[in-house]
């Protein structure tokens, strides 16, 4: 497959300025690093973005993650690896990330788990940041982006 144009984000040149923002703002907000990254990973999986999948689990590898946790964020409920919060941000990342799915869009239930585990400053950084990533999912999967072929 190849990709429909060059990826949008890079052809707009103020796209990169105003991501850059958001990325400052959601990783500045007190939200373990590793927090948003499962997110990412997680919406990124939904949505079928090969770019976001492979750069995600390849910087989560570099910051650290182990395997165990990489190959298990796709079946997360189904695995002893990730903690009370880290499921509680990945179950709303899904339901953020599914928003037409259902009638109830993010159930209460959904977001009063997180609430349980996140500040409210918190809550708005990891809302941000799966916003963020559903916003580059549709860029690249829109225009067929490709992970790189060689590292």
């Amino acid at each position: 497959m190849e990709a429909r144009l060059t990826n949008p984000a890079g052809l707009l040149p103020d796209v990169g300025q105003a991501v850059n923002i958001l990325y400052k703002s959601a990783h500045t907000a007190g939200v373990p690093g590793s927090v948003l990254e499962l997110v990412h990973l997680r919406a990124s999986q939904i949505n079928g973005c090969g770019p976001c999948v492979d750069h995600g689990a390849r910087a989560m590898r570099k910051a650290g993650e182990t395997d165990d946790r990489l190959f298990a964020v796709a079946v997360w409920r189904e695995t002893p690896y990730f903690t009370e919060p880290e499921r509680a941000a990945l179950a709303l990342a899904e339901y953020a990330t599914r928003l037409a799915d259902q009638p109830d869009a993010v159930p209460d239930a959904i977001w009063d788990e997180a609430a349980k585990h996140f500040s409210e400053k918190e809550l708005a950084a990891i809302v941000l940041w799966i916003a963020t990533t559903n916003f580059f999912n549709r860029l690249n999967v829109t225009t067929r982006q490709q992970a790189p072929a060689n590292y």
